[in-house]
């Protein structure tokens, strides 16, 4: 008997665990409504932590396999354009957004996203915030770099 009475207890002390767990993200999370969540510390917009999700959890697993992915797309999009535009003295590729807009659309209907994402990272440049098809066909797009992927 010493031997199931062992087996439950650590049974009862690993729910109480989880239990614990449980409580203690429901103390940080906006969106609880446990009463004892009223008494969570207030997140601060200074806060390193502040619009990140808690370390370990899925979510934080999935924003991760989200931003490869979107990694993995800009360096296509920047491949692409060293494929069909002009490379220039400086080693840079030049490309029309129009010419870019006729090929890559039929790679991703993301296009304008990526070319801001891209520019974000310093990997492209153009004039203009935002770039529309037609009005801005004309628009030169320079990628500065091909950048490695994994």
């Amino acid at each position: 008997m010493a031997h199931g009475s062992g087996h439950l207890s650590s049974k009862i002390s690993l729910w109480q665990k989880r239990t614990e767990e449980h409580q203690e993200k429901q103390l940080i999370n906006p969106f609880s409504e446990w009463e004892g969540a009223s008494h969570r510390a207030k997140l601060e917009k200074d806060d390193p932590q502040y619009g990140k999700p808690v370390e370990g959890s899925w979510t934080e697993l999935r924003g991760r396999q989200a931003g490869d992915h979107i990694s993995g797309e800009i360096v296509e999009l920047c491949r692409v354009i060293a494929e069909l535009g002009r490379r220039m003295p400086d080693n840079t590729y030049t490309i029309t957004f129009g010419q870019l807009f006729d090929a890559y659309t039929k790679i991703s209907n993301k296009l304008v996203g990526m070319l801001m994402r891209a520019r974000k990272q310093k990997l492209v440049e153009f004039e203009g915030e935002m770039l529309f098809q037609r009005r801005d066909d004309h628009v030169v797009i320079r990628c500065l770099r091909v950048p490695e992927f994994e």
